[in-house]
């Protein structure tokens, strides 16, 4: 059959609320133009993030009946833990209530100030960590990660040159761990590759550096790899995984992401001792090393999640779903980051909206523009999100400014998202009357989520 079909059947609804667009207006200038100010219930289709919004199975449901909330040793924390390490091999585990708290766990131990950490392209909340406690953050993407549209298979590859040089610059003992982000959330949700990430793995290891890999889209990114890298094809996604994670010592995971959860994380590691620190500092943070911070019920969900989304019926549909909102785009002549990644389509805002110069903030512009028009929320990835630097306060313009429209796993459908498509469309008919913005109220760290802005 030539229809791609969603793998699962609809078992419960809930109702979505329309807006006119004066209404949405108010509620704009109220939350000083930015999204994540608004109520859920104000948004007709939610694309801001597909951390904890995605639909869990009856299975999963199932599972938190079986929630022990025991404070300690529950049998919650075991069940949770073997899919853990069944999955990704790492002996240690520590469970944290979110990935940004198994960053804050990492960064307090292994950064101390003037340190440096690489990554292919760091997340927000991942540099954010890094630079409360002192470090500096290195993005060394790929040279093909520079053209938008280049259709490349694995463009959230890490620059393996960059990082080598690197190293010689500031020297191994000043880079306490190497990060690969799977996939390249920042980096328009681009797959890395396994030769990629095995390259990295063997400089790391050969300067004794640990590599730890940000695993928050690992099925999908693995998925890719089956689909795109020679010498995978035959190959389950399961053993994909594992091989993968092999060549890493560790990782840090939002189990929002591709477990499925609405809550949730962990830090895994090979290295004993370390793991006994962090499970230490675990305590005066997020609670006992069996629980970190999340209830029974929550470790039984993300134990049964991590086991679904290696399903190659789900993943198949997953990146077929939104490639399909790409491809319309595409046709449309709508410019959007090539190819589609796994969980987001990204529109490049610059090109969208060539009119509005980086630091007049195109792509918070266009996220504002997009819910005026249909009440559609997204989030803006670009000079907003990135372009301050933590230490001097200084701006710039980012690499590039990007809307990102994050799918929400599992929970919306094909008319959905010709709804957004459609929409984005109209915005498009109108783009060169769309003003930039200015910033006139912002915290000192990830400012995205509650600055204030302003049409210029």
């Amino acid at each position: 059959m030539k229809t791609m079909i969603e793998p699962f059947r609809i078992k419960m609804v809930e109702p979505i609320r329309f807006t006119v667009r004066s209404e949405r207006e108010t509620l704009l200038q109220t939350a000083g133009l930015n999204l994540f100010r608004l109520r859920a219930e104000d948004v007709t289709i939610d694309l801001l993030t597909d951390s904890g919004t995605g639909a869990m199975s009856s299975d999963a449901w199932a599972a938190l009946v079986q929630g022990d909330e025991s404070y300690a040793g529950a049998k919650s924390w075991y069940r949770f833990e073997a899919a853990v390490q069944k999955i990704f091999g790492f002996p240690h585990v520590i469970p944290t209530h979110q990935g940004r708290a198994a960053e804050r766990l990492f960064a307090s131990l292994l950064i101390r100030p003037g340190m440096v950490i690489p990554n292919n392209t760091h997340f927000d909340t991942t540099r954010a960590n890094i630079e409360v406690a002192g470090g500096k953050a290195i993005d060394l993407p790929c040279p093909e990660a520079s053209d938008l549209a280049l259709e490349a298979p694995f463009k959230g590859d890490m620059d393996v040159a960059a990082l080598e040089l690197l190293i010689a610059n500031v020297g191994a003992h000043h880079i306490p761990a190497i990060l690969l982000t799977i996939t390249n959330n920042s980096g328009g949700g681009q797959p890395v590759s396994m030769a990629n990430i095995r390259a990295v793995s063997k400089l790391a290891h050969f300067h004794g550096i640990p590599l730890y890999i940000d695993a928050c889209r690992f099925a999908e990114n693995a998925y890719f790899i089956q689909q795109r890298e020679a010498g995978y094809q035959q190959m389950p996604v399961a053993e994909i995984v594992q091989e993968l994670f092999a060549y890493a010592d560790g990782c840090l995971m939002s189990a929002k992401k591709d477990a499925f959860a609405n809550i949730g994380g962990f830090l895994c590691t090979r290295d004993a001792q370390l793991a006994e620190e962090w499970r230490r500092l675990l305590i005066l943070t997020e609670g006992f090393p069996t629980y970190g911070g999340l209830a029974g019920r929550d470790l039984e969900a993300i134990a049964v999640g991590l086991h679904e989304v290696l399903d190659e019926n789900y993943l198949r549909y997953r990146i077929a779903s939104t490639g399909y909102v790409a491809e319309r785009l595409h046709q449309l002549g709508i410019p959007a980051v090539r190819p589609a990644g796994g969980h987001a389509v990204y529109i490049d805002a610059r090109r969208f909206l060539p009119h509005i110069q980086p630091l007049q903030y195109p792509g918070q512009a266009l996220a504002v523009e997009l819910y005026l028009e249909a009440g559609i929320r997204t989030v803006e990835v670009g000079t907003v999100m990135f372009g301050r630097d933590a230490h001097t306060g200084t701006e710039q313009p980012a690499k590039w400014d990007l809307l990102r429209l994050s799918m929400p796993r599992r929970v919306y459908t094909q008319s959905h998202m010709d709804y957004v498509i459609e929409a984005i469309a109209l915005v498009w008919q109108r783009r060169e009357q769309i003003r930039g913005l200015k910033i006139v109220n912002q915290p000192p760290y990830l400012r995205h989520f509650s600055a204030q802005f302003e049409w210029i």
